[in-house]
């Protein structure tokens, strides 16, 4: 799988993913917040599937999470999934659970399949909004994900895996 990177051009409505971002955040830390609370209650692992019907009924009531595309919630549900069987396979060598992160240290989501479109030239539509990207190579193959991420600047680079 190849993966390109490249960065956004600085404009104003870079805080409608900015703010993506924290809500994805705030989904992750919720989705943890249930694990949690299932675990104590039952003493059992918290189905993904379940999960995410749970998250997409939210999503219908909470404003802020539907800025957030469903298959970026999906991947947040399906990382916190990995993380909880690694947990249970490896919990013998004393590995912790996955835990909440503030969620301005939340750094990325993924769009998988849907979502967003390449518009030819430096442009990508992302939503309903288009950014200009910095494109330095030409992007060979299928695009299957993209990736938003920011780094400690406050940059945002997309990341696309073929």
């Amino acid at each position: 799988m190849k993966t390109y990177k490249f960065k956004l051009y600085q404009a104003r409505k870079n805080k409608y993913l900015h703010s993506c971002i924290n809500a994805s955040g705030s989904i992750y830390n919720h989705c943890i917040a249930l694990h949690k609370r299932y675990y104590r209650m039952f003493g059992k692992h918290l189905n993904m599937y379940r999960l995410m019907k749970h998250i997409a009924k939210l999503r219908k009531r909470i404003k802020y999470w539907q800025q957030v595309g469903s298959q970026a919630v999906q991947d947040i549900c399906q990382r916190i999934e990995k993380a909880y069987q690694l947990f249970f396979k490896n919990n013998k060598k004393g590995t912790r659970p996955p835990n909440f992160k503030k969620t301005r240290k939340y750094k990325s989501f993924t769009l998988k399949q849907a979502g967003y479109k390449l518009l030819g030239g430096n442009r990508i539509k992302i939503g309903k909004k288009t950014y200009k990207l910095v494109l330095c190579r030409e992007i060979k193959g299928k695009i299957k994900t993209l990736t938003v991420k920011i780094n400690p600047l406050g940059e945002l680079f997309i990341e696309r895996g073929n």
